[in-house]
């Protein structure tokens, strides 16, 4: 094997753990009652809601951003990371507009009537709302029918709910 394609095989394999670390450090998630929507994904460990990223990033990024430590504010049972004060404060004026929608599960799993955690790197703003998936195929099959699922989705809701946590 030649010297660049040792190099070329390395930093693929150093991509892929990455991605695998990150994955499953994201769905190292369990859920805990909390939110204006009943139940929350809040990492059992750290309590970190959404896995330390900034909720408002979502929006004035267009991105998941990890908050900073420093800048955290708890709420719903959780504990909140913001990148900036700014993105604290929107969060904390308005929590409904930037908490992710159905607590942060899956949006298509609760359109079935089950219970999923969304991942935070796997995501859609629509409607004013952020909605976590579980992986990217729910993610499709969300942005292909957005008004079915989401009207599935809320009808389906304080059931899976009450189920969430038991």
């Amino acid at each position: 094997m030649t010297a660049g394609r040792r190099q070329r095989k390395s930093r693929r394999a150093l991509k892929a753990l990455t991605a695998l670390a990150l994955c499953g450090f994201g769905f190292y998630l369990g859920g805990r009652e909390a939110s204006a929507d009943g139940r929350l994904v809040v990492d059992p460990v750290t309590g970190l809601a959404i896995s330390g990223v900034d909720p408002v990033a979502y929006f004035t990024d267009r991105k998941p951003q990890f908050g900073r430590p420093e800048m955290e504010l708890s709420r719903d049972g959780a504990v909140w990371r913001f990148r900036n004060e700014g993105n604290r404060s929107a969060f904390a004026d308005n929590p409904d507009v930037y908490r992710p929608r159905f607590g942060g599960y899956d949006a298509v799993a609760i359109a079935r009537g089950t219970s999923v955690p969304g991942h935070p790197f796997v995501w859609a703003v629509t409607g004013g709302r952020l909605y976590l998936f579980y992986d990217e195929a729910a993610r499709a099959a969300f942005l292909a029918d957005p008004d079915r699922i989401l009207a599935d989705a809320e009808m389906q809701w304080p059931e899976v709910a009450r189920g969430i946590g038991r």
